[in-house]
Formats: C-alpha cells, structure tokens, sequence
C-alpha cells in the first residue's frame, strides 16, 4: 500500500482533494446561512469511495471523515493502476 500511495500520479490527486477540501470547509464557514453546498465537490472528487462512508451519523465531522476515507482509498487505486501501467508488460506482443 505504501507503494501505490507513494505514486506521484497518487501524491496529486490526494493533494487535489486536500485543496478541496480545505476550499469547501473555508467557504462554509463564511457562509452565515449555513446553506453552503461546497462539500458537495470535494465528496465528488472523492467518489465513489466517499460515498461508502456517507452513511456514518450526519455532522460535519462524518463528512471530513467520509472524504479523507474515500480520497485514501481512491489515491491506493490510482497508485496502483498507475504503477501497473508504468510497468506495462511483454504480454500482446505476437511474434511472427
């Protein structure tokens, strides 16, 4: 796992949801109705592996919680995809 989340490809998309992150937690907290719907891009973002844990108890903590999940597990995903690409292979190659 340390691998796949050491991955640059990996490294930026987590960075890339930390920066939403951080983005939607300002913008709802300078939002006086309390009627921000900036969570909803970093929970996107972090689909479909956020979507798992939006069934925890409803708060603003479960909601950190639910994206940081669901950004870990996807980044692991991409890091994977991405080394197993970069390592490519000699399968499909026909010899004639």
């Amino acid at each position: 796992m340390r691998h796949a989340l050491g991955d640059v490809v990996a490294l930026v998309y987590l960075a890339v949801c930390a920066v939403l992150l951080v983005w939607a937690i300002v913008v709802a907290a300078a939002d006086d109705s309390g009627e921000s719907m900036a969570a909803v891009i970093p929970l996107l973002a972090t689909a479909p592996g956020s979507f798992v844990f939006l069934v925890l108890p409803d708060g603003g903590a479960m909601l950190l919680l639910a994206v940081v999940l669901g950004a870990l597990i996807n980044a692991t995903v991409i890091g994977w995809c991405s080394r197993a690409l970069r390592r490519g292979g000699g399968r499909g190659t026909a010899a004639s």
